[in-house]
Parts: C-alpha cells; structure tokens; sequence
C-alpha cells in the first residue's frame, strides 16, 4: 500500500512538473501565484500591478488582444483590461497631464502582459522580430512596458502615426524617415514626451516603450482575471 501510495505521488510530482517545463520550458523564475505576488507586496509595494484605468481615468483603453482586431486573429485576454507596475502608472500620470494641456490624451494599446500570452505570440508570429522571445521572458511580462499612442482631445481621434499598432511593416521602426512630415513629428512628439519621462521607445515599434529600471521586477503569469 505505500509502495503504490509512493508510486502516486511520484507520478503526481511528475505531471505537475510536465505542466510547469511545458509552460516554461526554460528555466524562467516566474511568478504565477497569486497569493505569493500578494505577499510580496508587503514588502515591496511597488511591484503593486495597477490597473491603469483606475489610476488615469481620462487614459482611453483600446485594448487589442481582448479582440480579434490584432495579428493573432483571436481574443488573447478574457478582460479588457491594462495594467503596470506602479511606477510606471505614476509615470504616465505625469505624462497624461502634460499631454493634456497640449490638447493631447494617451490610449493605451497594451501594458502588463502574461507569460502564457507571450508564449502564444511567439509560436504564431510571422515575424519573430515583432514578438518578445519567450527564452527571456518580456518587458510587458514584467509589467515594465506600454504600447500606446495619443488622441486628440477635440476630436477624440487617433493622432496621425506611421503605422497602425502592431505593424509588421518597416515603416514602424522609430527613425524611419520616408513619411510625411506632420507624421515625423507627431511620432517624434510621442516619443520626446515619453522618454523625458523615464521610458526608452524600442528600435522597431514606435508605440511601444520600455520603462526605465524594468530589469528590477519579475516575470509574471498571472491573468487579469486574478488581479
């Protein structure tokens, strides 16, 4: 009998960490554990992941993976919902309330994003350029990185960018230069705005942005549902 009931276990033992190596097969310290996450921000309350909604209420969500309306062709998240850490939402508070007084407002794209979710965009993606490799992990999944643009407050609509969000094309690369001039600048404005407060754009997407010290918080793969 405790022969079997070791055998059991043995073979429990063996499924769980199947689940876990196929999920993340590389190795990663990822937190997936929502009481852990919580714990943890006893100690250290700014790797509190806020809902950016809640935190800007002006902000204008566009949340694409929580459509078809994206490269995947398919729903990604169940809730349409954005998140980061919170410095970095006190970071685009600031940045929300300069924009604002030049007729401007953020719409956010995408922020936190889990793990599971990046693993997906890589298995799928056309190009592999265009997707975080999950051997690494990525900034979204350390709450560390926001895909936006800005609206015009009068008009509600889209400031004019290079690239619809997401693009594959080449003309989403931040220096990319065969465009007319009012886009340069509107993409250039975005980008000064941000940087001046503390995010760095990427090389190949021109909404996308890293926020600086991302290196300091974990991987992590918990849904927006738990959150």
């Amino acid at each position: 009998m405790k022969r079997l009931l070791s055998l059991a276990l043995m073979a429990a033992c063996l499924s769980s960490c199947a689940q876990k190596n196929a999920q993340n097969p590389y190795g990663l310290a990822i937190v997936s554990n929502y009481k852990t996450y919580k714990a943890d921000l006893k100690a250290h309350p700014n790797n509190e992941l806020v809902e950016i909604k809640k935190a800007i209420p002006s902000v204008v969500l566009d949340i694409r993976y929580a459509t078809r309306n994206n490269f995947m062709q398919q729903a990604m998240y169940k809730q349409a919902r954005a998140f980061a850490r919170k410095p970095v939402v006190e970071q685009l508070k600031k940045i929300q309330t300069i924009l604002n007084k030049k007729g401007y407002g953020l719409k956010i794209f995408d922020g936190y994003r889990p793990y599971a979710i990046t693993m997906a965009f890589y298995q799928k993606a056309s190009d592999k350029n265009f997707v975080a490799n999950p051997n690494k992990g990525s900034k979204h999944n350390r709450g560390c990185a926001v895909d936006l643009t800005i609206i015009d407050l009068k008009t509600g609509k889209d400031v004019p960018m290079p690239t619809p969000y997401d693009s594959f094309a080449p003309e989403a690369a931040p220096r990319y230069q065969k465009l007319p001039a009012n886009v340069i600048k509107n993409r250039d404005f975005l980008i000064a705005i941000m940087q001046a407060n503390g995010f760095k754009v990427i090389y190949n997407e021109w909404w996308h942005f890293d926020f600086n010290g991302w290196q300091e918080y974990d991987l992590m793969d918990i849904p927006f549902e738990q959150l």
